[in-house]
């Protein structure tokens, strides 16, 4: 019996971790047997490829790996972890709540072509992903729409509190920029329900956002 996929999407700085944890944690609170997956997974050889992409060792600009190239690193992860991980869970019936997925190539490599030739490569990718690697489907897609500049906020307040360094794609604003636009896009022709996070320009609160999101997957999964 196959389960739910549920997909949690935006761009960097858009809270995905956070919401897929309270979802989690609300999921489970309702006894519903579930669980998170996170892309790409750092520290898994599958994810070293996406890992040397996102940190510079292909080109210091997103733009410098074209999105086909970018797109197969991620899948090959993608594909490896189902196999690894969590397939027979979703398989026998599982609610998986995943923070990125196919749909993160979607809005992140899409952004780098023109608008002519997004269609063919949005087709090409789920082609690729969906059929031909065999992975499921998403069940549902919410995408979590923050403005650029309060992600970027964010993003830089990770940073410090966590002592990390930004990836090629999170120190890019103009290409955060694209990503966004482009996902607006995508969304709406693919169907995802959008969240909207800003709140009129002030990013809402983590709790606000996730009681929208976990009305969403209850009326949904309440079917």
């Amino acid at each position: 019996m196959r389960g739910k996929l549920i997909v949690l999407e935006g761009t960097d700085g858009s809270g995905k971790a956070t919401q897929a944890g309270l979802l989690l944690k609300s999921l489970a609170a309702r006894g519903i047997s579930c669980r998170e997956i996170d892309f790409p997974r750092y520290g898994n050889p599958f994810a070293e490829p996406a890992n040397l992409y996102l940190h510079g060792a292909l080109g210091g600009k997103p733009g410098d790996v074209n999105a086909c190239a970018a797109s197969v690193m991620f899948a090959v992860d993608r594909f490896a972890s189902y196999k690894e991980d969590w397939g027979k869970f979703y398989e026998s019936g599982g609610v998986v709540v995943a923070n990125r997925y196919t749909t993160s190539n979607a809005v992140h490599q899409a952004s780098k072509l023109s608008e002519g030739e997004r269609r063919d490569f949005l087709n090409w990718l789920f082609d690729l992903e969906y059929r031909r690697l065999g992975l499921p489907e998403p069940d549902l897609v919410l995408y979590l729409d923050m403005p650029t500049e309060a992600a970027g906020r964010l993003l830089r307040r990770r940073e410090a509190e966590t002592h990390t360094a930004a990836d090629i794609h999170e120190r890019d604003g103009d290409y955060l920029r694209r990503c966004r636009a482009c996902a607006g896009e995508i969304a709406r022709v693919q169907g995802w329900t959008v969240v909207n996070c800003g709140g009129g320009g002030a990013p809402r609160t983590p709790e606000e956002i996730h009681r929208e999101v976990a009305s969403i997957v209850n009326a949904y999964l309440s079917r």
